[in-house]
Formats: structure tokens, sequence, C-alpha cells
């Protein structure tokens, strides 16, 4: 019997149309795990809407993520 596998990779676009992968975990109830270089494409900021609200993802300069509202 074959072990099931612990994660898969499913493909997304976005409201822009651009495609991003996704990772899923097996386990029930686990969050989607998304590579951050796909959500950020070179850049070093990000402007999310969220029900209205605009946030800003942002990279520091020691790699480090950070979300303002």
């Amino acid at each position: 019997m074959s072990e099931p596998n612990p994660s898969s990779q499913l493909s997304h676009q976005n409201a822009a149309g651009e495609s991003f992968e996704t990772r899923t975990n097996s386990t029930a109830g686990a969050a989607p795990a998304v590579d951050s270089s796909s959500l950020m494409k070179g850049q070093k900021e990000l402007l999310i809407n969220h029900l209205g609200e605009i946030y800003r993802l942002r990279i520091t300069r020691n790699g480090k993520l950070i979300l303002h509202k």
C-alpha cells in the first residue's frame, strides 16, 4: 500500500490573470502554503485589497515579511 502524498501543488490565477502556485498540506484543516516569491514576483512591496481595505506586504532589508494596514 502506498503512503499518501503529504502535500500537493495547485495552480491559481490572481485578479490580474497572473498565475501562481500554492502547496496544500494533506492534513485536514491545514492552510495552504504560498511561496512568497510567487506572490512578490521580484518586487519588495505588494498591495493587498481585503474587504475594501488596502494592506501593504513588504520585504525588509533582512528578508522578513511585514504586513501594514
